[in-house]
């Protein structure tokens, strides 16, 4: 399992989460063949996430432009993003069923595709206690995540624009 010390110097983390001060923390990094335009369509797509993100069954838009709540593992979390820069980051906290998270993702180009990066940080007394009854829960969750994105940006079409 990663630990903080292993957190990719390029991922900027808010005031309060970062991997030091988490009760849960993990990275997972694949090379995506499609290229950072496709798999950042598809992680900004948020209405789209319960058909392909393992445990999310709602996902609805907030009233604030870059806000939403998302349903997971039957809990229902409030989001919202902290940084979105086009084809290259992404972040977002949420709060909900006894936890803090932030989560970021880092595209860069890549010869053959979109190296991706994405980085959890999870606090609080669910995530403590979820931590030390399974602590392979994130790395799992953030896996399968990466694995479902890297599936669905290689199978899209490729309109040459993108």
């Amino acid at each position: 399992m990663s630990g903080a010390s292993d957190r990719h110097p390029d991922i900027h983390w808010p005031s309060g989460f970062s991997p030091d001060q988490a009760h849960s923390f993990c990275q997972t990094q694949a090379v995506v063949h499609a290229p950072p335009a496709l798999a950042f369509a598809l992680l900004t797509d948020v209405p789209r996430w319960p058909e392909w993100v393992p445990g999310l069954t709602e996902a609805r838009a907030g009233p604030l432009a870059r806000s939403f709540e998302v349903r997971f593992h039957g809990h229902r979390f409030e989001m919202y993003t902290g940084e979105h820069v086009p084809y290259t980051r992404l972040g977002w906290s949420g709060v909900g069923a006894g936890v803090q998270l932030y989560q970021a993702w880092l595209l860069t180009p890549v010869a053959d595709g979109t190296h991706v990066v994405t980085e959890n940080v999870v606090r609080g007394p669910s995530a403590r206690s979820l931590q030390m009854s399974s602590p392979l829960w994130a790395r799992r969750l953030n896996s399968l995540w990466v694995t479902q994105l890297k599936r669905l940006s290689e199978a899209a079409p490729r309109d040459g624009g993108a």
